[in-house]
């Protein structure tokens, strides 16, 4: 990223050049005069401007319960504080809503700050007003920066008030808005908050809207409070570039409207020029300075029809030549906001590169206003969430988004999957079958595969994309067609996925599947010992009578309790007293050893099991149950072993001859009978530690290796320590098959010239 300061001396110096007055910091200017409230006429009259067939009565009677209910408050710029609501209402007519939103606007506030009630408002003004008023009540102290998990909790209220009715969003986007316009007179401390929180989450969740004219506005007031200086430098370039190109903008306008016109093609030319906020991000993003762009200017051809566009997009590349690479086709494939327009760069009059963005007037009132465009206050549209649900791809992100709530573990995780879809950019790629998928930039075939489906997500195991056989890592292009390869025999996915993942939808899936995996790992496990147990004491198991001891066990499902006793945190023996109260724990001494355990294991007395249900089956490390090792020495086919169940952790396998298992003695409950079940056909590999005793001597440590290595055994780790002048005792932990392979090893070592001493470590 371009440095900062570097830009702006570059960009001060430059303006210094330009015979221009330079504009004061933000933060320094003056307060705004207090502008004229607006009146009841003046309200009604805007509102009719646009729907004649509004209820003058219901938005006359908002207006005066409004203004009696604040009464004498006062803003922090002294204003009366009915200004503010009435300010909030008028940028709502502005986006054209329906009466019921106008009427919400005016009361937002009633409930929170005056002795108004949620009663009251359904009376007088109806069920409908009343849902909106209480909906923005419920915002109405979002702190949306501040700790991490309260910032995530609060955008989980605001977007579950949301699916009730989008029209909340929209009263609580203008609320925003009229708080921003107003934010010089909010104490110091907390403008910046408010400027954060609005660049974070408002302004992105008003571009997700498609409502880009909302967006910039609130762009630019954050950027002025948050970046003062950098602001200030910005316009007072973008006023040099104004007076120096004066009359460059309506010549270029005029070459356009007249050649279109020529052409006969009647169509609408209007310039305009970038905002200080997105020229700042661009400079930065693309590590640039101000000379260096070339789009600050662009210019929108607004045309009747589809068929239109494409007719003014011929005839402007045949007129002057295409900047290449500068090409997009938004109305063929819309941006997931309702967004469509083809974008274009030429180099037009005086060599100048002129950015286009050609649309109907249909998608120019979507590109500026977004969801609001689409008319609420017409008859027989049904609910405007209905409506919408129906017309707009911009609210279906909305919903997909509060479809995470459901799938995230934590309010973090929540707000993680959303500020990274608010902020990125998208890339369109294709299914074999020709099915469009919308997936924000950087997303890779992970991604993509759940956005068609979870389950194709979930059994994932390669793909091609555009035909050829790629990683699923690999990062997707525009246009790229791609086909996932999946498996039946994968059932969940890799765990290590969440980290390539880029999509909230896919990192949500992913840690729900491996977490379902575990879960499922832990009941296998759980329902093997219920099983043992009730074998064991000769009484009978059935799932529909542990169904009716659930409640006793404080569970809602079987799986939930074998679940538990997997992971320790039930005992067997509490499920067996849940079905039959009469149960009594009978203590079996492990392999005949019950004090004398230590004694016996020091004595290398390896006592017969006692005859009863079948022991556990241990297939590795991979296998169906949550298994692993023990940490000081591991275990190997070919060792007797027993198992230790860890709560919380599964079961730790032991070879019968470790100390370690004279820690557990007292604990026979936590003990398992367990076995070994190891296909030859898929041999695996095993932990395993020696300890060698061998001369200090060059070359001695790679003799040892070269000795593991050409019998095919895998070092893990080696740690040395120098016993004296002569002897050093290396410590490895090694990998291999089982207790023969293991033993062969050590003999080999023993054979060496260097070696003094090999012995098993059993941990």
């Amino acid at each position: 990223m371009v440095d900062r300061r570097r830009i702006l001396s570059q960009m001060q110096a430059a303006t210094e050049s330009v015979a221009v007055a330079p504009t004061a910091p933000a933060a320094a200017r003056p307060p705004k005069p207090r502008t004229r409230m607006m009146r009841q006429y003046d309200l009604v009259e805007r509102v009719r401007s646009y729907n004649p067939a509004t209820n003058e009565d219901l938005l006359n009677r908002a207006y005066v319960y409004a203004m009696k209910a604040h009464g004498s408050q006062t803003r922090a710029s002294g204003d009366p504080y009915f200004s503010h609501p009435l300010e909030v209402a008028a940028i709502l007519t502005d986006l054209k809503l329906d009466d019921a939103t106008i009427v919400a606007a005016l009361l937002h506030d009633t409930i929170e700050d005056t002795e108004a009630t949620r009663a009251e408002i359904d009376q007088i003004f109806g069920p409908e007003i009343g849902a909106l008023v209480e909906g923005l009540t419920k915002l109405k102290r979002l702190e949306l920066v501040s700790r991490e998990a309260k910032q995530a909790e609060n955008l989980r209220k605001l977007l579950l008030a949301i699916a009730d009715d989008v029209r909340v969003l929209l009263v609580k986007l203008a609320d925003r808005l009229h708080n921003m316009r107003t934010l010089e007179f909010v104490p110091t401390e907390s403008r910046r908050r408010i400027a954060e929180e609005t660049l974070d989450i408002y302004a992105p969740l008003a571009g997700r809207m498609g409502m880009q004219e909302m967006r910039e506005e609130l762009e630019d007031l954050s950027f002025r409070t948050l970046d003062p200086e950098a602001y200030a430098v910005v316009m007072q370039r973008l006023d040099a570039l104004a007076e120096r190109n004066r009359n460059l903008i309506g010549e270029i306008e005029d070459q356009l409207s007249n050649n279109l016109r020529h052409k006969g093609l009647g169509a609408r030319v209007y310039g305009r020029r970038k905002k200080p906020f997105s020229i700042w991000t661009k400079m930065e993003r693309k590590s640039v300075g101000f000379e260096q762009l070339s789009d600050i200017f662009g210019f929108r051809v607004v045309v009747n029809d589809v068929e239109a566009c494409y007719r003014a997009m011929g005839i402007v590349h045949t007129t002057w030549p295409v900047v290449p690479g500068r090409f997009k086709d938004y109305i063929s494939t819309p941006k997931q906001n309702d967004y469509r327009s083809i974008h274009t760069t030429v180099i037009g009059p005086g060599n100048q590169r002129v950015e286009l963005q050609i649309r109907t007037e249909a998608m120019d009132q979507i590109a500026e206003r977004g969801i609001a465009a689409h008319v609420f206050y017409k008859e027989g549209v049904g609910s405007p969430t209905e409506f919408l649900k129906r017309e707009s791809n911009a609210f279906a992100w909305l919903r997909h988004t509060i479809g995470i709530l459901s799938e995230s573990a934590n309010p973090e995780e929540f707000l993680e999957h959303t500020k990274l879809e608010l902020f990125h950019d998208q890339v369109f790629c294709f299914t074999p079958k020709g099915k469009l998928i919308a997936l924000p930039r950087h997303a890779n075939v992970i991604d993509f595969a759940y956005a068609v489906h979870t389950d194709v997500g979930n059994s994932a195991v390669g793909c091609k994309i555009n035909g050829k056989f790629a990683p699923l890592s690999s990062e997707l292009q525009n246009g790229d067609e791609v086909e996932v390869l999946t498996s039946e025999a994968q059932s969940a996915p890799p765990s290590a996925w969440e980290s390539l993942a880029v999509t909230g939808k896919a990192r949500a899936a992913i840690r729900r599947a491996t977490r379902t995996a575990v879960r499922d790992q832990y009941a296998g496990l759980g329902r093997r010992i219920v099983e043992r147990l009730f074998e064991r004491a000769k009484i009978d198991y059935a799932d529909d009578k542990l169904k009716g001891a659930l409640p006793r066990l404080a569970r809602t499902s079987i799986e939930d309790v074998m679940a538990a006793v997997g992971r320790g945190e039930i005992k067997a023996s509490d499920v067996a007293r849940a079905m039959y109260p009469d149960y009594r724990e009978e203590r079996v001494a492990r392999y005949g050893v019950k004090k004398g355990l230590a004694a016996k294991i020091k004595e290398k007395v390896i006592p017969e099991p006692p005859k009863g249900p079948p022991a556990i089956p241990i297939r590795g490390i991979n296998s169906d149950l949550p298994v692993k090792f023990a940490p000081n020495g591991g275990a190997v086919p070919g060792d007797r072993i027993v198992g230790i169940v860890t709560p919380g952790e599964g079961i730790t396998i032991y070879p019968i001859q470790s100390p370690a298992l004279k820690d557990f003695e007292e604990e026979p409950e936590r003990w398992l009978d367990v076995r070994w079940d190891i296909e030859d056909t898929a041999p695996q590999r095993f932990p395993a530690r020696i300890r060698v005793e061998n001369v200090n001597e060059p070359g001695a440590l790679a003799q040892i290796a070269t000795v593991i290595a050409e019998h095919d055994g895998n070092i893990d780790n080696i740690s040395m320590q120098r016993r004296s002048p002569d002897f050093t005792e290396t410590t490895i932990d090694l990998e291999v098959y089982d207790l023969k392979h293991l033993s062969a090893i050590i003999a080999q070592l023993r054979a060496k010239a260097v070696v003094a001493r090999v012995e098993r470590v059993n941990g």
